[in-house]
């Protein structure tokens, strides 16, 4: 059992982690000693690493109930993350101008935008279906303000971004590829099937590994059981 302070401090630290190195001078100066692979690695783990710390802390601060928990809460988690791993697998390191974390942007197909005509920003719907679905079965108020906070950011998130592109490529540009690209079929055949399905693959493999980690750096298991 921890405090509400500590748990504040922890909460803070996440932030502090995540915002801080990816300050221009200070990802620069990173980059240089690390090299961007292992600027991009070492930031990975540091985040996968204070994420799970924040849901520990999540878990061990003072329990106060808000709801209860039902079975049926665990069964639309456990499918619903299902579809979280395919949202992410289809959308990371894929061109996508209009989000964060696009890959070779240049190279951005308005006609063939992929999962980019469902959403401009999948990798923040993901954050915000992870948070969502983890809302319902935690009902207690640490994990409702951890959750809470990730949906909100996720949320607030896109907007921000958003305004971020139309003031780097001008308003009139913005719209005018956000127009081309919503003109795309709204259900497109895939460019390349072979790195469709290995997306999917990969995605699936994911969901399996989570399930298999998730009680050893969570300490619950996430299967629809209680």
């Amino acid at each position: 059992m921890i405090s509400w302070p500590a748990f504040a401090a922890v909460f803070a630290a996440f932030f502090v982690t995540h915002s801080v190195p990816v300050r221009p001078k200070v990802k620069a100066r990173l980059q240089k000693h690390l090299g961007k692979t292992g600027f991009t690695a070492s930031y990975s783990m540091l985040s996968l690493g204070m994420l799970i710390a924040l849901i520990w802390a999540a878990k061990n601060a003072p329990y106060v109930q808000l709801w209860p928990q039902e079975i049926w809460q665990r069964y639309v988690v456990f499918f619903g993350m299902y579809f979280v791993c395919v949202i992410v697998g289809l959308a990371i390191l894929r061109p996508n101008p209009f989000s964060f974390g696009g890959a070779h942007n240049n190279e951005f197909d308005p006609t063939k935008p992929g999962i980019v005509r469902l959403s401009r920003h999948p990798m923040l719907v993901a954050i915000a279906l992870w948070a969502g679905l983890h809302l319902m079965p935690n009902g207690d108020l640490a994990h409702v303000i951890l959750f809470g906070v990730f949906l909100v950011f996720a949320i607030l998130g896109s907007r921000i971004i958003d305004a971020r592109n139309k003031r780097l490529m001008g308003i009139s540009q913005y719209h005018a590829l956000l127009s081309k690209t919503q003109d795309a079929p709204l259900f497109q055949t895939p460019l390349n099937w072979r790195s469709a399905t290995l997306r999917v693959a990969i995605a699936t493999g994911v969901f399996v590994l989570l399930i298999i980690l998730h009680p050893l750096a969570i300490g619950v298991s996430p299967l629809p059981t209680l």
